[in-house]
């Protein structure tokens, strides 16, 4: 990290997820000491900014993708409440609430950075659209709404804002991925690191291609980490959870890997559950991994 002021963003938003208790996530990982933690780390941390939805916003009945005009609405306050922090000089963290959120993110973000990279962390490649999502579920879109591959654009959420470019897009730990979501990426140009790449060459690899990727001729890089990139025997708390993800050490070590490069300049982390948790655990391992992103160390 290069900036030593953290802005925390929070977002108790989770009509994206097909099953609710991520709205509860900001408040759950604020209650285990995110604070505390980031202070100890020596940063002056503001806890300004907590996006709600407004009163009166309704999506239409039967449209395909659902709380659409919900999940626009929210992105549209998060989008200039992240512009604002960047502009100030601040760290952007944002505190999910469920994956859409993400659009906000990266539409705020796009307003300040020229060429921004991103480093996408999550079990799903979130590259469905309105035409190919299994679900009608609006956190399964939001990297392809960042792309420019949705009828969604990042114009529409913040303006100004222009589309990705795939070839400083990275994703890594995605292990369930929909057809079209396999042919995006093949055809795409952007860089995906399953799990089995991860098994073959080794998190601290991979850590250190993505950071190349994203960080090539970018003016900033923006991490999103789901949580449920990590195995659910660690991360039980997550709404769409699939077994064989980052290890307990593999996510502590990509994060830590991360705060030393000094190339994140914001980050989400989103998809905390507490509603389907146990005894917190995934709340507490989510203030854990901020920690290590910025830049908690065992010694």
């Amino acid at each position: 990290m290069v900036q030593q002021s953290i802005s925390i963003i929070r977002v108790p938003f989770g009509l994206g997820a097909g099953r609710p208790g991520s709205e509860n996530g900001p408040d759950s990982m604020m209650k285990f000491g995110l604070v505390k933690k980031l202070e100890g780390l020596g940063y002056d941390v503001r806890a300004d900014y907590n996006i709600r939805l407004p009163e009166g916003i309704k999506s239409p009945p039967g449209s395909k993708m659902k709380h659409i005009e919900e999940v626009l609405a929210i992105a549209a306050l998060l989008g200039e409440a992240v512009y604002e922090s960047v502009e100030d000089g601040h760290i952007p963290l944002v505190l999910g609430g469920d994956h859409s959120i993400a659009m906000g993110s990266l539409a705020g973000l796009n307003r300040h950075y020229s060429n921004m990279g991103v480093i996408w962390v999550d079990a799903h490649s979130d590259l469905n659209t309105e035409l190919t999502s299994p679900s009608g579920n609006m956190h399964g879109i939001s990297l392809a709404v960042g792309l420019g591959l949705s009828h969604i654009k990042l114009k529409q959420i913040a303006e100004g804002a222009v589309p990705l470019k795939a070839e400083n897009c990275v994703i890594i730990g995605a292990r369930d991925l929909d057809r079209d979501e396999k042919a995006m990426i093949r055809s795409s140009g952007m860089t995906c690191y399953t799990m089995h790449e991860i098994d073959r060459l080794g998190i601290e690899k991979v850590v250190q291609e993505a950071l190349r990727i994203a960080g090539n001729g970018t003016d900033g890089v923006h991490l999103s980490f789901d949580i449920d990139s990590v195995d659910p025997i660690e991360a039980p708390g997550t709404g769409t959870p699939v077994r064989g993800g980052l290890s307990y050490r593999e996510a502590h070590l990509l994060l830590e890997l991360m705060s030393e490069s000094g190339r994140i300049t914001s980050a989400d982390f989103v998809e905390v559950n507490p509603l389907l948790d146990r005894n917190n655990q995934t709340s507490k391992l989510a203030v854990e991994f901020i920690g290590s992103l910025f830049g908690s160390r065992i010694l």
